[in-house]
C-alpha cells in the first residue's frame, strides 16, 4: 500500500506528522516517533516573548555597572556566558536533524512581525527542512480592525519569505471573517502550506482563588470537523499544501481529512495521551481500510470529497443548516 504524500514540497512516507509539542524537546522522544512510523516532526515553538525576554535580560547584564570604574567590568559575565534561548533552540534543532532521517520542521511563534523574524534564517542554517510560522494573536482591542489583523499575517509571511529558501507554512486560526479570501492572499503571497487550525486555549476562572486558571485541555475528537470543512472548501481553490490540525485521534479521522484534501494530518493530543504506539495503530487501520476498498494509494483518495468533488457541496458551504436541524430527534 502506497501511503506516501507530499507536504510543503517534501516527500513523506505517510500523512502522519507530529505537531509542535513537548515531545520534541527530547532527542530520544523524536527517535521514538520516527521508529513508530511518523513521517515528519514539527519542533516545539520558539516564542517571540522568549526571544525578547532573553535579549532584554542579556542587555541588562551587559549594561549594568557601565558607569562604574573600568576595572570593575571584569567582574561582570561575558556575553558568551549568557546564551540566549534561541541559540539553545537552534542547537537542539541541529541535534535532532543529526539523530533522525525524517524531515524536521522548525516552529516560530509570535504575535507581530519584527526583528524576531530574523531567527527564521537561523533555523534554516541549523538544518530545518521547513518552517512553520505560527502568528498567534487574539484581537481584544475594539479599535483593531480585521484588515489590521490580516495584515500581520501578510507582513510576517513576506518577512520570512525574504530571508529563507526553505518551504514556509503558516498556522492560522479560524476566526477570520472571510477565510477563503484570506487563505487565497496567503497562497498568492508565496506560502507553501497552511495548517488548519491554531487552537486557542480557553482559560477558566478559579472560584476559590478568584484568579484566572489557564488550564490546558486536550482537543476533542469532534473538533476535527472544523478543519475538515475548511480543507474541503479550500483544497480545490489553492495551490499550497493543506495540513489538518486539532482532533486527529484515529485512522478514520485521517481518512476523512485526506479525502477532504489534506496533504497531512497533525498529531498532538493523541501522542501526548497514548504515546508513539498510537502511530502504528493509525497506520495499520489506514492500510486495512484502504485494502478492503481497493485503494492503491493515499494520493488516489486525496481530495475526493472536497468542495469540487462532493455530490452535495452545500453540505460544506452552508452545512445543510435547515436539514440538520429539522432531522434532529431529541431522546424521549
Amino acid at each position: 500500500m502506497d501511503l506516501s504524500t507530499t507536504y510543503l514540497g517534501l516527500e513523506l512516507k505517510n500523512p502522519l506528522v507530529a505537531s509542535a509539542s513537548p515531545l520534541s524537546r527530547d532527542v530520544a522522544s523524536v527517535r521514538s516517533l520516527e521508529d513508530s512510523g511518523i513521517a515528519a516532526v514539527v519542533m516545539y515553538s520558539l516564542f517571540q516573548e522568549q526571544i525578547e525576554h532573553d535579549a532584554a535580560e542579556q542587555d541588562h547584564y551587559e549594561d549594568f555597572g557601565g558607569g562604574s570604574f573600568a576595572e570593575a567590568t571584569s567582574y561582570f559575565p561575558a556575553q558568551a556566558e549568557f546564551p540566549r534561548g534561541p541559540d539553545a533552540y537552534l542547537e537542539h534543532l541541529s541535534a535532532i536533524k543529526e539523530a533522525v532521517g525524517i524531515p524536521v520542521i522548525a516552529s516560530l511563534n509570535g504575535s507581530s512581525p519584527g526583528g524576531w523574524m530574523e531567527y527564521a534564517k537561523g533555523m534554516e542554517q541549523a538544518g530545518a527542512d521547513a518552517l512553520e510560522l505560527n502568528t498567534y494573536f487574539l484581537a481584544t482591542d475594539p479599535e483593531t480592525t480585521s484588515e489590521a489583523i490580516e495584515q500581520r499575517y501578510f507582513e510576517a509571511l513576506a518577512s520570512v519569505r525574504a530571508s529563507v529558501r526553505i518551504p514556509v507554512a503558516m498556522k492560522i486560526n479560524p476566526y477570520i471573517s472571510a477565510l477563503a479570501h484570506f487563505a487565497k492572499r496567503l497562497d498568492e503571497g508565496g506560502v507553501d502550506g497552511l495548517v488548519l487550525f491554531n487552537r486557542f486555549y480557553q482559560p477558566d476562572i478559579d472560584l476559590d482563588q478568584l484568579d484566572i486558571d489557564p488550564t490546558l485541555t486536550f482537543s476533542a475528537m469532534y473538533e476535527m470537523r472544523l478543519p475538515l470543512r475548511w480543507i474541503a472548501i479550500l483544497d480545490p481553490q489553492l495551490k499550497c499544501s493543506l495540513a489538518a490540525s486539532t482532533g486527529v485521534y484515529n485512522y478514520t479521522d485521517v481518512l476523512k481529512l485526506v479525502m477532504a484534501g489534506a496533504s497531512v494530518t497533525m498529531l498532538c493530543a493523541a501522542l501526548l495521551q497514548y504515546g508513539p504506539p498510537v502511530i502504528g495503530r493509525i497506520l495499520e487501520g489506514l492500510t486495512t481500510w484502504m485494502a478492503e476498498r481497493e485503494y492503491e494509494s493515499v494520493r488516489q483518495m486525496q481530495g475526493s470529497m472536497n468542495l469540487a468533488s462532493c455530490r452535495n457541496p452545500a453540505a460544506f458551504e452552508r452545512g445543510n443548516y435547515m436539514r440538520a436541524l429539522n432531522s434532529f430527534t431529541p431522546n424521549a
